[in-house]
């Protein structure tokens, strides 16, 4: 008798649910903006016309395994090269002992995106001032591409002069220093140089500046036209124009072309 007569409804109103297409937003923001906390992501949400609170947004993370707080995920430089590399330039130098004991040093860049490689320099006398006229030359040579770069990451070895970096500064390129003692920092310039030893350079006896500058041109245009690369899905920095398609077996159909003496082997159909 008591429950007929009880005029209040047994139901809880409480707090609406969000809906299913609201979390997911919420999730969506979180992960595409890793930087950003409950707050933000509630400030968006108000400005997209949706609203709940930022105590539902923090829940809604929480059950997704996502850290609410503001600063959950740190760019590390990997990222920053990653998202940036479509602009960013990296150079250094390596040394190479010719036969007669002559420490000679090659000043090279390489583009982070394409893996195009740019051979500045060979010298015996790596001055400030060669540097610099290097870097001149070699922002002639690029012309607009230079320009669209925003970046140009190299070491802090005094052979870099401030007028090295002017030069790259009137194009509107910042100049990147990575820490001392920090090759890691620099890791796509430092591969090529690994590169260029095991596939060339160690097969080789170098008498002096002119022949190691000519073998680094053969070398540099089979690396950037020929030579297939892992992060570029195995295609050259450079590729070609594919020829047309093949139904049957090349194997008996190939011709090989020679590079510095048979070190380098460049393969091609025949015609």
């Amino acid at each position: 008798m008591v429950a007929r007569r009880w005029t209040y409804s047994s139901t809880s109103k409480g707090r609406r649910p969000v809906s299913d297409e609201v979390q997911q937003l919420v999730i969506r923001l979180a992960r595409e903006n890793p930087r950003w906390g409950d707050q933000r992501i509630h400030g968006e949400l108000l400005r997209l016309g949706c609203r709940v609170s930022a105590s539902s947004i923090r829940r809604i993370l929480r059950a997704h395994g996502i850290d609410p707080a503001p600063r959950r995920a740190q760019t590390s430089w990997r990222s920053f090269l990653r998202q940036q590399a479509a602009g960013i330039l990296a150079c250094d130098f390596f040394t190479l002992d010719t036969v007669f004991l002559q420490r000679v040093d090659v000043l090279f860049v390489i583009e982070l995106a394409s893996r195009r490689v740019q051979v500045a320099g060979v010298t015996a006398h790596p001055t400030g001032w060669w540097v610099a006229q290097q870097a001149r030359n070699l922002v002639a040579v690029l012309d607009d591409q230079a320009t669209a770069c925003k970046f140009l990451i190299r070491d802090r070895d005094a052979k870099f002069s401030g007028a090295f970096d002017d030069v790259w500064r009137s194009t509107g390129v910042e100049i990147i220093r990575i820490p001392v003692q920090a090759p890691n920092a620099n890791a796509v310039a430092e591969r090529w140089v690994g590169t260029v030893r095991r596939e060339c350079l160690d097969q080789l006896l170098i008498i002096g500046c002119r022949q190691l500058a000519g073998v680094l041109r053969v070398y540099v245009e089979h690396y950037n036209r020929h030579r297939p690369h892992r992060s570029l899905g195995h295609v050259a920095p450079v590729p070609s124009v594919p020829g047309e398609p093949r139904s049957g077996p090349i194997l008996g159909g190939l011709r090989r072309r020679d590079l510095l003496g048979g070190v380098i082997h460049e393969y091609e159909p025949a015609a």
